[in-house]
């Protein structure tokens, strides 16, 4: 495993962003681990976060796309945050733009936050994680009736690895076939076992046996 994503994994864990235990998921699945976005709180953390996902997106995507789309909300910081980085590590202005819950019909008119899309922008959108996919098939026509764009992308933190809507192949996959474009993570759920698994992490062992094999029944049924 690549030392950038081990380091990335141990920041999820100190930001108390990635944990274990029993949690219900916005699909309704009943999960060991869940990952928060919303727990990056401090300017230090922000900056951080956004210099991981700068370099995913610049090591995957390369630097030729203009807008980073953040879905509501979640996905606002993530973008604002990655912009900043971007400018600061590779010298390129990208824009930044996210969608409102309701439409505004004063001020700031309309749905987006942010940069106005504009016809012919190619676009990354960047999330904290996809479980289900049901959050690109919210975005999805968002970005479609705003203008023409190109979707380059989606980044996400965690590649979860269990199956999407249809129920047959992982949610990333299943996004890259139903709107064409490509899907990636900074880190998969195997990396983090890989990382984590029965190694102590500031003196404590947080995926020991018990836990482990919880994973393994929740991707017997849910994995990819």
């Amino acid at each position: 495993m690549e030392s950038y994503k081990e380091e990335f994994i141990r920041f999820m864990v100190d930001c108390n962003v990635l944990k274990f235990g029993e949690f219900t998921l916005k699909s309704g699945r009943k999960s060991p681990f869940f990952m928060n976005a919303g727990a990056y709180v401090t300017g230090a953390q922000l900056a951080k976060l956004g210099e991981y996902y700068a370099r995913a997106i610049h090591e995957t995507y390369g630097d030729d796309f203009d807008v980073l789309f953040g879905p509501a909300y979640k996905g606002i910081p993530l973008s604002v945050a990655t912009t900043i980085a971007y400018s600061n590590l590779y010298g390129r202005e990208i824009r930044y733009c996210s969608n409102r819950k309701e439409v505004k019909d004063h001020g700031d008119v309309g749905i987006l936050l942010g940069s106005k899309l504009q016809d012919g922008d190619r676009v990354v959108i960047i999330e904290d994680v996809t479980t289900s996919g049901k959050s690109i098939e919210e975005t999805f026509p968002i970005l479609q009736s705003q203008a023409k764009v190109q979707i380059v992308g989606l980044m996400v933190s965690l590649n979860r690895m269990e199956k999407g809507l249809g129920g047959k192949v992982s949610a990333l996959q299943e996004i890259r076939e139903t709107y064409g474009f490509e899907t990636s993570a900074i880190v998969t759920m195997a990396e983090v076992l890989e990382c984590l698994y029965n190694k102590p992490v500031d003196g404590k062992i947080l995926i020991d046996d018990t836990l482990k094999a919880a994973i393994d029944e929740y991707y017997r049924t849910y994995g990819a």
